[in-house]
């Protein structure tokens, strides 16, 4: 993974260009933050389905953005540990 590149840093909002990702990983971010009563909006978009980059966008009322963005992300983080644990137990 590239590193994320901020476009826009400003008190409740936040911009951020996300390399080498696809609407799946964006798409579950935009649920998280969405459950965060703080958050107004949270959107990405991708210009190009081929070389594009996806960009999130989180406007919030009162916190900082980006604290929205880590608690989603930690949010996805145990999800996805949860996820690969339920896989391990499969048996052959």
């Amino acid at each position: 993974m590239e590193d994320i590149i901020v476009k826009k840093d400003i008190k409740t909002e936040l911009e951020i260009e996300v390399p080498g990702e696809s609407h799946s990983i964006c798409n579950i971010l935009r649920k998280y933050l969405m459950e965060d009563e703080d958050v107004k909006y949270s959107v990405y978009c991708i210009d190009h389905p081929l070389i594009g980059n996806p960009i999130i966008t989180v406007k919030n009322t009162k916190k900082s953005p980006k604290k929205s963005l880590l608690v989603a992300v930690n949010k996805l983080k145990d999800r996805t540990d949860e996820f690969k644990n339920l896989i391990n137990s499969i048996k052959d």
